[in-house]
This record gives structure tokens, sequence and C-alpha cells, in this order.
């Protein structure tokens, strides 16, 4: 009866183990995804900045020809 009793708490113990590896897993993989997103909402910014940019120096060089 001891051993069984044994049994189960270690059991039980190790299941406690593989939830918080498992949640530890989760939120890991929802960070990467966090920052893959951030990652490509700065990348959308860089564009638009660089196209006004480009678009400033266009108007900036068909103010200068008039």
């Amino acid at each position: 009866m001891k051993s069984f009793i044994i049994a189960v708490a270690l059991a039980a113990l190790a299941a406690c183990g593989a939830e918080t590896a498992t949640t530890a897993a989760t939120s890991a993989a929802i960070k990467k995804r966090e920052i893959e997103e951030g990652r490509k909402t700065m990348e959308r910014a860089q564009d638009k900045v660089g196209q006004a940019m480009e678009q400033a120096q266009q108007r900036a060089g068909k103010d200068g020809d008039q």
C-alpha cells in the first residue's frame, strides 16, 4: 500500500512538471510570434518612411525645376 501511495505521489509530481514544461513551451511560442509580428510591423513602417522620403525628394526636385 505504501508503494502505491508513493507511486501515485510521484505520478502527480511528474504531471505537474510536464504541465509546467508545456506551459513554458507555449509561452515561448507565443513570444516568438509576437516578436515576428513586431519585426514585420517595423519593416512595414520603415518601408512607409522610405516611400514618404522618396515622395518628398521627388516633390522637392519638381519644385526646384519651376
